[in-house]
């Protein structure tokens, strides 16, 4: 309580709210280290996130691509004020609040023909925000994401809790690797899928929380759709994947990619939630071991829910 009351005299201290009378709602959802909140301010609401001050550089970062996406026509927020507060030291980031409900809680309550409809602009959406290429200074894809999985690996290997047959899922990663060779280098997301989308009357209202964005192949921002989206709807996974698409079928190339991606984030999301949420490693174990299932343990490329019939 007192770290909060701590955090609505930064966001009452920052200028661009002028110290007038503002009401302060604090969002609790989601796993970034940021604190979040609702701000109501002349009649306009915004979203406040205050974060340790050594993270202002990746902040700017994230201020500099939010308005480059802007001008591109993605749906995200609108940065408006970043900065340090002079009394706390505690960074703050002011975007604009995208109004709207949460797509995961929403979608299931709309026709099949809805959820795939804002499924196909999720994907024209995302498809936008791969337009952005890398900064020089960025290694090569394959070097820096072999790097990780190598990391996972080792890590993997102590754990106690491992998934059942997991020499396949191994093997098929590591007759895969290849694969990322030459692969392009641009804006990911990096955490794409219903639970960070807003949806209001029954359209894609936004994109939100950049905080993790990352850069390299932009296939791999799908393994979030396997994961995370699949299970809440089918048809707007579809309409994700054949909207970035333009309505085409993906390519077997893109099959293969994101079949070892999947693959990759098993073993990685094993590592993280032992680390992170060690309280939920038996609901991450069931987790991937459907989406293991999907892929009939990678004998198959297309997961079994991309062939479900739309109605």
């Amino acid at each position: 309580m007192i770290e909060e009351q701590h955090d609505i005299e930064d966001i009452r201290s920052i200028p661009f709210f002028q110290k007038d009378q503002i009401s302060i709602e604090p969002i609790m959802k989601g796993y970034s280290s940021d604190q979040k909140y609702s701000v109501l301010y002349h009649q306009n609401r915004y979203l406040v996130k205050l974060f340790d001050e050594k993270l202002l550089a990746s902040k700017q970062q994230e201020y500099e691509v939010l308005t480059r996406l802007r001008q591109l026509g993605v749906k995200c927020s609108d940065p408006i004020a970043l900065g340090i507060n002079e009394h706390s030291n505690m960074g703050y980031l002011v975007l604009s609040y995208i109004e709207g409900e949460d797509a995961a809680d929403i979608l299931p309550r709309y026709s099949s023909s809805v959820q795939y409809r804002i499924g196909h602009e999720a994907g024209r959406q995302l498809h936008s925000i791969h337009q952005i290429e890398t900064p020089n200074t960025i290694q090569p894809w394959a070097e820096r994401k072999l790097a990780k999985h190598r990391s996972y690996m080792d890590r993997y290997k102590s754990l106690e809790h491992k998934l059942p047959n997991d020499e396949k899922l191994i093997a098929f990663i590591d007759e895969n690797v290849h694969l990322m060779q030459g692969r392009p280098n641009l804006l990911q997301h990096d955490d794409f899928h219903a639970s960070n989308l807003i949806v209001k009357d029954e359209q894609l209202a936004g994109v939100i929380d950049f905080n993790r964005m990352d850069w390299g192949d932009p296939i791999h921002e799908f393994l979030k759709v396997g994961f995370f989206s699949a299970p809440v709807s089918v048809p707007f996974s579809i309409g994700q994947i054949r909207g970035y698409h333009d309505d085409q079928e993906p390519t077997e190339q893109f099959w293969q990619l994101y079949s070892l991606y999947v693959a990759m984030s098993i073993i990685s999301s094993m590592v993280w939630i032992t680390s992170v949420k060690p309280e939920e490693t038996e609901q991450m174990l069931e987790l991937c071991q459907r989406v293991l299932e999907d892929h009939r343990y990678f004998e198959s490329m297309i997961p079994s829910w991309y062939m479900a019939e739309i109605p």
